[in-house]
């Protein structure tokens, strides 16, 4: 098996992390500087009074139970943008290294590179073949100093999933020469797809996961990464301790249990079937040239007049994305998946652009 922390930067492989008072339940807490009392305004459970456990165990075993892991291959912390913004500063070092990124992507990729001053190598998606990625093209940008690729699948903001065959020469050619990171933000809407059973084989392979999506936790910030367990002890030296908050923790915790799960499920298979209903819906509008097919709970909308369109949203109290300026997408709007009352509103509203 490769050294896979051969590719971080020294200083981070020899990093002392902080050192947070210990979390042992059940013992009167007098070793952390807290205030023993709760406001009257608090409702949760554990106490805002008392800082949270880090990378909480519970947790940890229920995220890897639902993608099929072990908790030493979980880390959480604030959305998938923490995961991208720790693992860039942990194998680029400024001004040296180099991430690869295939626009129209994520934009927190770029930014993550820009913010630790690494460079950024651009293979941009084939749009003649439904954006798909460009292993070969990928493994040809490969040289010294590109410590990441990053791919998303479902991809953002085009929706569509990227071909596993694809995806299994990016990681072959990056063996011992780059970390592949696999952003499946989306995955809960398009069944089957994740390449999570591959962390086995592939210790160079990270796999971000959100709650912000099909679960509705957008609003308390949860981002699991799934790595090779060295890779996850890495992060967890630079992680802040507390880098979730009590609600958060509680959140999520009634997300996974069976009746969040049920829930979820319920509500994924409900925004699928919208997402087919809306997409048939758009196709009919004179000014929509197409509607790229979605794995995710968004829709790509390419327009005769994308301004117009995005006009008559506003007037009808509804706002899409433009996503104009991105490569490849300069006649485009990102449309998401709302409630069925919603889509209808906005389906009337551009009817009537």
């Amino acid at each position: 098996m490769s050294d896979v922390l051969a590719l971080a930067r020294p200083e981070i492989r020899a990093l002392s992390p902080y050192s947070h008072a210990a979390w042992q339940p059940g013992l009167v807490r007098l070793h952390a500087n807290e205030n023993p009392w709760r406001d009257e305004s608090d409702s949760s459970a554990s106490g805002l009074n008392r800082y949270p456990e880090p990378q909480p165990a519970e947790l940890l075993a229920r995220i890897a139970s639902l993608y099929g892991v072990s908790p030493a291959q979980v880390l959480v912390g604030r959305g998938s943008d923490e995961g991208i913004d720790l693992l860039v500063r942990a194998f680029c070092a400024a001004g040296r290294d180099r991430v690869l990124v295939c626009p129209p992507t994520f934009g927190m990729y770029r930014v993550a590179a820009a913010i630790q001053g690494a460079g950024v190598v651009e293979v941009p998606l084939d749009r003649s073949r439904g954006f798909a990625i460009d292993a070969g093209a990928i493994a040809a940008a490969l040289g010294p100093g590109l410590k990441i690729v990053f791919l998303c699948s479902p991809n953002n903001p085009t929706g569509n999933l990227q071909d596993p065959g694809a995806l299994e020469r990016v990681l072959e050619a990056c063996v011992d020469r780059a970390l592949v990171v696999v952003d499946e933000a989306y995955a809960e809407f398009a069944p089957g797809a994740s390449v999570v059973p591959w962390l086995s084989s592939h210790p160079h392979l990270v796999i971000l996961r959100t709650l912000s999506k099909a679960y509705g936790l957008a609003g308390a910030r949860l981002g699991a990464v799934l790595a090779a367990p060295e890779v996850v002890g890495l992060l967890r030296r630079m992680i802040p301790p507390y880098a979730l908050t009590v609600p958060t923790i509680e959140a999520a915790l009634a997300a996974l249990d069976p009746a969040g799960l049920a829930r979820c499920r319920d509500r994924v298979a409900a925004l699928v079937a919208e997402r087919a209903r809306l997409a048939a819906a758009l196709s009919e509008l004179p000014l929509v040239v197409r509607v790229w097919p979605s794995d995710a709970n968004f829709l790509l909308v390419e327009c005769e007049d994308a301004g117009r369109l995005l006009e008559a949203g506003v007037r009808g109290g509804l706002l899409v994305r433009d996503m104009r300026r991105q490569p490849g997408l300069e006649r485009c709007l990102r449309i998401t998946v709302g409630t069925p009352d919603e889509n209808s509103r906005l389906i009337a509203a551009l009817e009537a652009a």
